[in-house]
């Protein structure tokens, strides 16, 4: 049996990783999912692949990628181009590109923050984080209030940019109850073909 030509190094519990799992089970490519757990990412082997140790990498054939969002964008480049999941029209090209910067802006610095001091005691401020949530997760709400997807008439990388974090925003301690169109949203994505969850963490316990 052939071994799949790509690679992806990431853990289970990361949403950056989770976005791209979700792109390459919905572009029907095989792939190989190789465990990088913290001590893996100290190793001089992965170090090789992204020498600031963060992941996910993409390995495809001779190509080492790092950084999800470029990944991404690589993907349904290099198998896809005529798909849904990108667009060559500026005004759709620049609402996903804004996406994707909110993805690795607010999301990260929001939610997925919050999740991380909650689950693994991240050393970072939960009070900001829960701060840029709620402006965050206000604007999303607004936003979706008029539209099914984030970016274009249809679901595009810069909606599984985002879904991860926000989805398991309620382990970080954020409840997602005051946002219908939030959840609608989610539960869109949710339906969409050969999609995988991201493996449910206990919530955390609330004073």
């Amino acid at each position: 049996m052939t071994e799949p030509r790509i690679t992806l190094h990431g853990t289970a519990l990361s949403g950056h990783v989770h976005r791209v799992e979700l792109l390459l089970r919905m572009l029907g490519l095989d792939y190989h999912f190789a465990e990088a757990n913290a001590e893996t990412r100290r190793t001089s082997a992965f170090l090789a692949l992204n020498p600031l140790g963060q992941i996910p990498v993409l390995e495809d054939g001779d190509l080492v990628l790092a950084d999800s969002n470029a990944i991404m964008v690589y993907l349904v480049r290099r198998y896809a181009p005529a798909s849904h999941w990108l667009s060559d029209e500026p005004v759709a090209a620049a609402e996903i590109q804004r996406w994707l910067s909110i993805a690795a802006g607010e999301v990260m610095y929001g939610p997925a923050t919050a999740r991380m001091v909650a689950l693994w005691n991240h050393p970072s401020d939960p009070k900001r984080a829960g701060q840029i949530t709620a402006r965050l997760l206000t604007y999303m709400e607004g936003h979706l209030g008029t539209r099914d997807y984030l970016a274009a008439g249809r679901p595009t990388i810069a909606d599984l940019a985002c879904y991860s974090y926000v989805a398991h925003a309620p382990e970080g301690g954020i409840a997602l109850d005051a946002y219908p169109g939030i959840r609608a949203w989610l539960a869109r994505i949710e339906a969409l073909p050969a999609f995988k969850p991201m493996p449910r963490s206990p919530l955390p316990k609330v004073a």
